[in-house]
């Protein structure tokens, strides 16, 4: 796919770490800061079938951020093509073994393509740069390739170009307006690879519309 390509060939020249103040790692199994009240930071952000714009129809974001700032997601549901793992550790400059292993990237929104991320695992010695859970949480590409290259390999990692960002109060009027609805996340849902009923299931999950 041409348009997948473009993406990753801009991950590759722009691998910045993700929008917003400095990261911090946290180990594994320790829960997240908590995010402020009323934020629906670590949940997912359903579209609903009401959604009119049709960048995000049938969409299942995970919500990176979500506070007074405005919101930062990730769509799971948008596989683009699978890329050699080998290539982007070469476009990123990591030196890594030589491997025919693939990598499925993912559309994560229509803001900056450019931007690479890993959705992961929490793994002893290699910790998510901005945990949502104890068990799994968000990191840039290119840190995620340094330590699989370092032979610390998450369990599950989904790998993402660009984001959906809202600015202060802009996804909260869209939610009053019926365009979005909420569920928890789980590594399972998170994680898994049949996108194709994963809008299906997340609706099954919700818990409220807002």
């Amino acid at each position: 796919m041409r348009g997948a390509s473009l993406l990753l060939a801009a991950a590759l020249l722009l691998p910045g770490p993700l929008p917003g103040p400095g990261l911090r790692a946290q180990e594994p199994g320790v829960s997240p800061a908590l995010p402020p009240p009323g934020s629906h930071q670590g949940e997912l952000l359903i579209a609903s079938p009401e959604m009119r714009d049709p960048r995000f129809r049938e969409a299942v974001i995970l919500l990176v951020r979500h506070n007074a700032d405005g919101a930062l997601g990730l769509i799971l549901n948008r596989p683009l093509e699978e890329v050699p793992l080998a290539g982007l550790m070469q476009g990123l400059g990591v030196e890594g073994p030589g491997t025919e292993e693939g990598v499925l990237l993912h559309y994560g929104g229509p803001v900056r393509p450019g931007a690479g991320f890993v959705l992961h695992t929490a793994e002893e010695g290699f910790a998510p740069k901005e945990p949502l859970a104890p068990g799994y949480g968000v990191s840039p590409f290119a840190e995620v390739l340094r330590a699989m290259a370092g032979g610390k390999r998450p369990r599950r990692a989904v790998f993402i170009l660009g984001y959906a960002g809202w600015g202060p109060g802009q996804l909260e009027a869209e939610m009053r307006r019926g365009g979005w609805e909420t569920a928890p996340a789980d590594e399972d849902l998170l994680f898994d690879a049949d996108h194709r009923t994963k809008w299906e299931r997340a609706m099954e999950r919700r818990t409220r519309t807002l």
